[in-house]
């Protein structure tokens, strides 16, 4: 990444619906350019809920945090999006209870904001931000799941929380309480470092290392993360797939 105030960045996002779900409950944002203070914004959001509760939830999350974002006063990037999150917290909330189809509708966010070298982020639920080399691959958010408790605590391996069948559990999403917490970030990014933010539909059929690969083996951006996508569908597709990729030019 560049070392200059702003950063000059190259973006790409994708969704797919994926081979087994019939709606797209995942949602995605992206500008490069300056929303209110921030000197860019990213998003990604995996919604849940019956019927359309779940696309209806990511998507709400998504507009209602890039409107706080635009009038925030703040100049902090992390407690912008902290402010973000919990206004689009009670936005779901608020309409979860105006109507009994959207009862329970709550979504899972991982956002970003990129300045010179710093990268600012923040995350409710198992969405995940990576960043990666040519060498390794770095999970910096922490899922908010049963499963990963049940690893930080001892109670199993990494390799069995893998393949545990409550694995989808998570224990924290914007609009399932009246107050959110969120866990923020703040990473010091090298000049060759890739930015992967992306739903478990992607983590869940794909190895960290495998992930690396992709993007190490790809000749451009886009294809990157087409064949993200891609090789999630191949190894089964079992739930929506979004990747956003950001790279410095």
């Amino acid at each position: 990444m560049t070392r200059e105030e702003k950063s000059v960045l190259k973006t790409f996002s994708v969704t797919n619906i994926g081979r087994k779900r019939k709606i797209n409950q995942d949602y995605v944002y992206s500008s490069e350019q300056p929303v209110g203070n921030l000197p860019n914004l990213f998003l990604v959001a995996d919604g849940m809920g019956g019927h359309n509760a779940g696309d209806y939830a990511s998507q709400v999350a998504v507009e209602t945090i890039v409107e706080s974002a635009a009038d925030s006063p703040e100049t902090d990037p992390l407690r912008i999006l902290d402010g973000a999150i919990q206004s689009a917290n009670r936005r779901i909330r608020e309409l979860a209870a105006s109507s009994p189809l959207l009862e329970g509708m709550g979504t899972t966010v991982v956002a970003a904001s990129c300045a010179g070298d710093r990268l600012y982020v923040a995350n409710v639920g198992d969405s995940r931000l990576y960043v990666v080399n040519h060498f390794e691959i770095k999970q910096i958010t922490r899922d908010h799941s049963w499963v990963e408790e049940m690893v930080r605590r001892g109670g199993i391996g990494r390799e069995e929380a893998r393949n545990h069948p409550d694995k989808n559990i998570i224990t924290r999403a914007v609009g399932a309480d009246d107050t959110v917490k969120a866990d923020f970030f703040s990473v010091r990014l090298e000049e060759d470092d890739e930015i992967l933010m992306c739903t478990d539909g992607l983590t869940n059929m794909l190895e960290d290392e495998e992930i690396r690969m992709i993007l190490d083996g790809a000749r451009d951006i886009v294809e990157k993360a087409q064949e993200l996508v891609q090789a999630a569908n191949d190894n089964g597709g079992r739930d929506n797939i979004s990747v956003i990729l950001i790279e410095s030019l």
